[in-house]
């Protein structure tokens, strides 16, 4: 499925944290990966030594990709690397796009209070900007099992949705994974027995949409697949509460765009997902090349 990852890494304690998955990832798919440091330059790191003018995040930045190189090298995975200096969000987006890359692979922290409802961290800005699928990973719950033997797709029946449903019925078919499709209800929004008639519709709604997807996961050659139209209080909510009772390894998320104020709102599911989820996340943007790789 993937030929070329990207594995973005600052040294951090999440990137190191989170490194040994993204290993077994590019071992899984024979792919080659791609090890990129950008030199934020959004902060002053040239300095002096003697008469030699020196970058001081291009040379911590080489270290750091060679490092991580030759760690996976002792498992034979075939590596590029890379340290670009620009701003970490876009320069990410761009490397992506220019090197043809399959499948990019983060770390992500949960927040709390205000900033959960700004966009602050790189990973969030690469899912939101990037043209290229999103695997998050939590550095807390590193050390998964990789291929992921149950997948979670929540859909609604529209044209993102099926394209990330599209990704995970390729993924389970290869690897016999069981593939949960789930429509959810926001149910906050209904109060009262003058309700009833618009839950009743949107769970009718969400029942064809579960049953379309699975269908189209079947006819794809997915040998297991479970359907659920799930109540919460938010859609967020409900995915997170059906993959904990379920027990799913990854979560698959078509996302949109954004423009404008809403860049810097958190207002998607795929985003409230990165952000609150105890588990990997793969977020497939509208129109992203999900059938460049063949491996």
């Amino acid at each position: 499925m993937y030929d070329r990852l990207l594995f973005p890494t600052d040294g951090s304690d999440g990137a190191e944290a989170v490194t040994d998955d993204v290993l077994d990832i590019a071992a899984a798919h024979d792919a080659t990966l791609h090890v990129l440091n950008v030199a934020d330059t959004a902060h002053d790191s040239v300095t002096r030594v003697g008469d030699e003018v020196i970058d001081v995040f291009e040379q911590e930045g080489e270290t750091l990709v060679e490092k991580t190189a030759a760690t996976a090298a002792e498992r034979g995975i075939e590596t590029e690397t890379a340290v670009v200096q620009g701003s970490v969000p876009e320069t990410i987006t761009e490397y992506a796009d220019t090197a043809e890359i399959d499948l990019i692979v983060m770390p992500t922290r949960g927040r709390r209070g205000i900033e959960e409802f700004l966009l602050g961290s790189t990973t969030e800005r690469v899912v939101r900007t990037a043209a290229t699928p999103v695997l998050t990973l939590r550095p807390e719950n590193a050390g998964f099992d990789y291929p992921f033997e149950s997948l979670l797709v929540p859909t609604d029946g529209s044209d993102p949705a099926t394209q990330a449903l599209d990704l995970a019925a390729e993924a389970a078919a290869d690897t016999a994974a069981t593939l949960n499709v789930l429509s959810a209800v926001d149910t906050s929004v209904f109060a009262g027995s003058d309700a009833l008639p618009q839950l009743d519709a949107l769970e009718a709604e969400a029942s064809t949409a579960v049953d379309a997807a699975a269908d189209r996961a079947a006819s794809a050659g997915v040998a297991e697949v479970v359907t659920a139209v799930e109540h919460g209080s938010s859609i967020p909510a409900a995915i997170r509460s059906y993959a904990d009772e379920a027990g799913v390894d990854c979560i698959l998320l078509g996302t949109h765009g954004r423009t404008g104020l809403n860049r810097y709102l958190l207002g998607s599911v795929a985003e409230a997902l990165v952000r609150s989820a105890d588990r990997p996340v793969l977020i497939v943007p509208q129109d992203a090349d999900t059938t460049a790789g063949d491996g």
